[in-house]
């Protein structure tokens, strides 16, 4: 319609007839519909506001759009809480589902897989420092400064939609609490060092008690102890007494590997003397015992015949004084014609002696001069003993 049409008041000034328009527009949507149905349009003039079927049609489809917007779809990793007139009425699971539109009923979709994390005594970086949540105090009545993050889960969602107001501060509360209560009643170098790992371990069992206790639908999956030490007003201190700890273990350290190396070796010395002392103890005793014996068994034999016992002690004492020597011994004050010579000690002398060298003539002339000598003593023996 142009600004020229007549009927933009009919050549005269002023606005349109707002009932002639909308007259006009409801005979020519009726007349559209009844060309759908093969009918045609109704003529005449009409009054005041027309339903005709067009309208009817247009509810309807407004009507399956409301039906259709009761249509969603859950993820693998979520779960839908449906909701009549804001009281829960199911936990759907992942695929499509539908739910009575609004304003009847509502879904709300709940990830239940991701993993969310709440940090304690910081925030993004454990630089950034929150002393009111990081300063502890220990139950030796010291104070540390801890920084941790605590990762969670959603494991009913319905408990964690209407059961808390704001899930993640209870979650953070609960941290602080059972963090505090923890380091509390542990010593301030157990926290600091070898009880790290024990700490958060604690920590974490206590906060899911605390938490399924308010019924908050969360699962906590892990504590992350970030930072843990003294505070900074104090920390040159506490480093001075840390290295000075660390030298007494040390030197504790040392005295402990040299007390395990001199010990063991000065308990087998006296262990070795302690036997060599007995095992002479028990020589000693037994040679005594034998000497005797054998002094007691010569005594007999004295009694029965002292020159012939006596005679014979002289020849073994005489024989055994002569077999460490190798020198031979000829009686020729009383002419005699005994000749001892120690045949088995010169065989044994001869057969010691090493084979002549031809460049050692003086080692080739020794073994010659001692049996020449031998052989004139046998000559001189022998002139002797003729007539």
């Amino acid at each position: 319609m142009g600004l020229n049409d007549p009927q933009w008041g009919g050549g005269k000034s002023g606005p349109p007839d707002l009932d002639e328009l909308w007259r006009n527009f409801n005979q020519k949507l009726e007349s559209l519909f009844s060309g759908w149905k093969g009918g045609s349009a109704p003529s005449g003039p009409k009054t005041g506001f027309s339903l005709g079927g067009g309208l009817w049609i247009f509810i309807a489809i407004a009507f399956l759009i409301w039906l259709a917007s009761g249509f969603y779809i859950v993820d693998a990793s979520q779960r839908g809480v449906v909701l009549r007139f804001g009281k829960y009425i199911e936990t759907t699971m992942p695929g499509p589902r539908w739910h009575l539109p609004y304003p009847i009923e509502s879904a709300q979709i709940v990830d239940v897989s991701t993993v969310r994390t709440v940090e304690i005594g910081y925030r993004n970086n454990v630089k950034s420092k929150i002393p009111q949540e990081s300063l502890m105090l220990t139950d030796d009545e010291n104070i540390v400064d801890i920084q941790f993050a605590v990762q969670y889960i959603i494991k009913n969602p319905e408990a964690y939609l209407f059961n808390n107001r704001a899930p993640e501060d209870a979650v953070k509360q609960v941290a602080e609490t059972a963090i505090r209560e923890v380091v509390g009643k542990s010593k301030m170098n157990f926290v600091l060092y070898e009880g790290r790992e024990q700490v958060a371990d604690q920590a974490s069992v206590l906060m899911q008690k605390i938490l399924d206790r308010y019924k908050a639908g969360i699962a906590i999956s892990k504590v992350t102890m970030q930072n843990a030490q003294p505070p900074e007003q104090v920390q040159a201190a506490f480093d001075d007494a840390v290295k000075a700890n660390q030298d007494r273990e040390r030197l504790k350290n040392e005295g402990q590997a040299y007390a395990n190396d001199v010990v063991p070796r000065a308990a087998g010395a006296a262990a070795r003397l302690s036997q060599e002392a007995l095992g002479y103890k028990q020589r000693v005793i037994a040679n005594a015992e034998g000497d005797a014996s054998r002094f007691q068994q010569i005594l007999t034999e004295y009694d029965k015949a002292p020159g012939v016992t006596r005679e014979r002690m002289y020849l073994e004492t005489m024989q055994e004084v002569l077999s460490n020597t190798n020198k031979v011994l000829v009686d020729q004050k009383k002419g005699g014609n005994l000749l001892y010579l120690p045949l088995d000690k010169l065989m044994q002398a001869t057969t010691a002696a090493p084979a002549p060298q031809p460049d050692d003539a003086a080692a080739a002339k020794a073994p010659v001069t001692q049996d020449n000598r031998s052989r004139d003593v046998f000559r001189n023996r022998d002139r002797e003993d003729r007539p």
